[in-house]
Formats: C-alpha cells, structure tokens, sequence
C-alpha cells in the first residue's frame, strides 16, 4: 500500500470523518489561510489515481468519497513499518516499545490476556 503525503492523509482523515464531499466543502474545512481550491483539487485527483477515492459525478462537479477506509490504511501503514524498519518482526516492535518505555507493563500484560482469549 502506497503511504500518504501528510497533506494527502489530511484530507482522506476529512472525508473518512464525514464522508462524501465536493472539493468545495473539504476547502471550508481548512482553517485561514484555506489552501486554494486548485491545489485541494488536484490533491484529491492524486488520490483518486492512488486509488483511496473515487468520484461520483453531478453535472459538471465531483463529489468525493474514500474507498479504503482509516483502519485498513492504518494497518497497511502499520506492516509497512514493521517490514521496513523491523525486518517483518512484530516482536521486534514490541521489544523496541518496552525498551523506549512507550508500553507498561500492564498494557503487555493486557494484551498477553487478548491473545491469550481470542
């Protein structure tokens, strides 16, 4: 799976949160100074070619929505790490997530208890 720009992941967190939209409403989101609506425009076709959004048309103006949803890029992104940085090794990030003291040990023992019950 392709990973998103910063810019590109800001703008599929809008349409993952409210759906559908026309380039349009995804520019009023934006705080002041709003990007320009070219530029917003242009992004969202680059996501269409990716193939995170596809458009439904009306009349001459597209209305955009997600096609993958958050969590399925969130895990794509996820194994992208672990295989790039980790050597595939999921144990491997756990290691590095007790050794940076990013996981206590009662969430590793929370989640022992997941695995365990599944």
């Amino acid at each position: 799976m392709q990973k998103l720009t910063n810019k590109e992941e800001e703008i599929m967190v809008y349409l993952w949160e409210r759906g559908a939209m026309f380039v349009k409403d995804i520019v009023a989101l934006y705080a002041e100074p709003k990007p320009h609506f070219n530029t917003i425009s242009t992004m969202v076709r680059m996501l269409e070619a990716k193939g995170f959004v596809d458009h439904e048309a009306f009349g001459n103006t597209y209305r955009y929505h997600p096609v993958i949803s958050q969590e399925e890029y969130s895990k794509g992104v996820l194994g992208n790490v672990v295989t790039r940085y980790f050597e595939n090794s999921y144990k491997s990030v756990v290691s590095a997530l007790i050794e940076e003291e990013k996981i206590s040990i009662d969430e590793l023992e929370e989640l022992i208890r997941k695995v365990q019950n599944q």
